[in-house]
């Protein structure tokens, strides 16, 4: 576990690093892994209006990215399970370092800073136990690890920084292992949890679903500002259920499931890909790249608009509702509708897409 002292050590030394910002590599909106055309994959900076800001190469398929608050520069992660994270100067282009999971982890994709950008925050499992670790570097010391805490559960997924530096984590509930690749190893007794941490790893909440529930893998998380967290989630159990693939929550409540009519439901597959929550709060979307949907509810009524597009998975907040990204090259314009921003079909984006700030 990490020491008081350990994280006002990296507060002191990142008063040393340089002052670039976001500008510098030409204020990017946000950040999307993807393949191009020579087959060869890239991390890549898009502007609000789609445009391209930067594109950095990455060794292998990338899966999320986490942006720091402030200065220009991003962890890219491996598509899990991976052992390796690459933490890329996205002003200069170029990968700064190099992050390797202890012997015993790996990592699940994820990734988030906490303490004003000083600590870097990964998802880990540990392959002996099973149990799920929250990974602390420190990016002053030039991400050198500094501790680990646990998650509560198995099967970490992603993860959120929320206001004063609580950690939303998703505990999928899903144990797997570098050995066996992507085989999920306990699909009989997986639990999945939404927990709620603080960077010292004291568990301040923790929801769980209902027993008939306990198959649908707690995946993906967006937050609004007044604290509310959605999770996407991921079917395990048999294939035309039509189970409900999202979740509202705020500490201290219940969870609140929100769900389209039937057929839509199973259109879905059973896979969300990706939540956003709009910049305003007052919508929450979805996407199903393996049903070629993406569903909007409305947080005040639940109402759902449901929109089509083939392999569409990365969706992250916009000014006038979201932005959307396919496995086709295509950037769009989420409304009441889809409008296209960009389309290159040499580029498949992959399944995440962040914000910035």
């Amino acid at each position: 576990m990490p020491t008081r002292r350990g994280f006002l050590t990296s507060l002191l030394a990142a008063s040393t690093l340089p002052a670039l910002s976001w500008a510098d590599a030409g204020s990017p909106a946000y950040l999307g892994a993807a393949k191009g055309a020579s087959g060869r994959f890239s991390l890549i900076g898009l502007g609000a209006d789609a445009s391209r800001r930067f594109a950095v190469p990455l060794p292998g398929r990338g899966h999320a990215a986490a942006a720091h608050p402030s200065a220009p520069e991003a962890v890219a992660f491996a598509r899990r399970p991976g052992t390796f994270a690459l933490v890329i100067d996205c002003a200069a282009g170029h990968v700064a370092h190099r992050l390797e999971a202890p012997e015993g982890r790996h990592f699940y994709g994820h990734g988030a800073f906490v303490a004003g950008g000083t600590i870097l925050c990964t998802t880990e499992n540990d392959m002996g136990s099973g149990a799920g670790r929250i990974g602390l570097w420190s990016r002053p010391d030039g991400y050198r690890r500094i501790g680990e805490v646990a998650t509560h559960g198995i099967g970490p997924h992603d993860l959120l920084r929320l206001s004063g530096d609580v950690l939303a984590v998703a505990n999928g509930g899903i144990r797997t292992h570098p050995d066996t690749g992507r085989e999920k190893l306990n699909l009989d007794t997986m639990a999945p949890s939404l927990s709620y941490l603080t960077p010292e790893g004291e568990l301040l909440d923790q929801v769980t679903l209902d027993p008939e529930l306990h198959k649908n893998s707690i995946r993906h998380l967006a937050a609004a500002a007044d604290g509310t967290v959605a999770f996407a989630m991921q079917w395990q159990g048999e294939a035309m259920a039509p189970v409900p693939l999202l979740g509202l929550h705020r500490r201290g409540s219940a969870p609140r499931l929100l769900a389209a009519d039937d057929g839509e439901q199973i259109a879905m597959q059973g896979y969300a890909g990706s939540v956003a929550i709009s910049w305003d709060g007052a919508r929450v979307g979805i996407t199903s790249p393996r049903g070629g949907r993406l569903h909007v509810f409305g947080r005040a009524d639940g109402a759902c608009t449901i929109l089509r597009r083939p392999d569409i998975c990365g969706l992250a907040p916009s000014a006038d509702g979201f932005t959307a990204t396919d496995g086709m090259g295509g950037v769009l314009r989420v409304t009441d509708r889809l409008a296209p921003l960009a389309a290159d079909p040499g580029t498949a984006w992959d399944n995440h897409l962040i914000a910035i700030g």
